[in-house]
């Protein structure tokens, strides 16, 4: 049952507090934070619902971060729809919606920013410098506001969900973070807020990416000894056979420490990543497979 009867929306930080302090002090149940950046989807909704199920209040934030677009990215025309947002988050069981414009969050020039080494570099971090500190930075600030016992997030991006977990790890939260799996259109095409920006051909030729993934997995369940470099090769294969694809990276690595790995101490790995970042047209997508390895 939900622990407020109506949604609430908040602007400011200190709005912010008010109502989660008012909840920690009528309810011992957990507080459950779900960061987006809006334009929600079934993904964003299927993230709510999992917080609603774990927790007494749920909490949902939307904001378009600025620190975490570069110079030729896509902040200004990053979609925006705040009513429909309201309507997906208050259906999926939000209790309040923290909705700060950038002057709230960022009043002043930042002169503190989190940098996350290691797992930062490679996959998006690679062709996107700056972006995860943005991404880092940001979410840090949304844990101190909102002080919440477990914070959702999807593996649509399992790199930022290795960037949150170490950040966690290394600077002691006190908060849960708990991974989400990847929801898919019927066929096969991972939920993102950018797939509106599709033509109805390029919507098309990018499902090369998730049929190009579940190739690299059988591939691992009938090759107990693959090399990484065969993976990464089947995959490149598959999504060349899309005209329009442009690859930007095809990667397989260990999870969640996100190094490369060799195909001698595969027994010795929990899990594996195969990711892939694409542009069709304009339109840059991403999308990755977990898989287990040796056990």
């Amino acid at each position: 049952m939900k622990a407020v009867q109506t949604i609430e929306v908040v602007h400011t930080i200190s709005d912010l507090r008010a109502r989660v302090s008012a909840f920690r002090r009528s309810s011992e149940k957990p507080v459950g934070f779900v960061p987006t950046m809006g334009f929600l989807h079934e993904g964003h909704a299927s993230l709510i619902r999992q917080a609603r199920e774990r927790c007494g209040l749920v909490v949902l934030s939307i904001f378009v971060n600025p620190l975490q677009f570069g110079p030729n990215e896509d902040f200004e025309r990053y979609p925006r729809d705040a009513e429909r947002d309201l309507q997906v988050a208050e259906a999926a069981g939000a209790d309040i919606v923290f909705m700060p414009d950038v002057a709230e969050m960022y009043p002043r020039q930042i002169r503190t920013t989190v940098s996350v080494t290691g797992v930062s570099e490679r996959l998006c971090g690679a062709s996107r410098p700056g972006h995860f500190d943005g991404v880092a930075t940001v979410v840090s600030k949304l844990f101190h506001m909102v002080q919440p016992d477990q914070a959702f997030f999807g593996l649509k991006d399992a790199q930022q969900v290795a960037v949150i977990q170490q950040m966690v790890n290394d600077l002691n939260f006190p908060v849960e973070i708990v991974p989400c799996p990847i929801l898919r259109e019927a066929d096969g095409l991972a939920l993102s807020s950018r797939n509106v920006y599709l033509s109805d051909e390029e919507r098309k030729q990018a499902l090369v990416l998730s049929q190009s993934l579940k190739k690299a997995e059988n591939f691992v369940q009938s090759n107990p000894n693959f090399a990484a470099h065969e993976l990464t090769q089947l995959v490149q294969n598959h999504i060349v056979t899309a005209p329009l694809a442009q690859i930007d990276y095809v990667e397989v690595l260990e999870y969640p420490t996100l190094v490369p790995f060799e195909s001698s101490y595969l027994s010795d790995l929990t899990s594996i990543i195969v990711a892939v970042a694409v542009k069709f047209g304009n339109t840059r997508l991403i999308d990755n497979i977990i898989l287990p390895i040796g056990k």
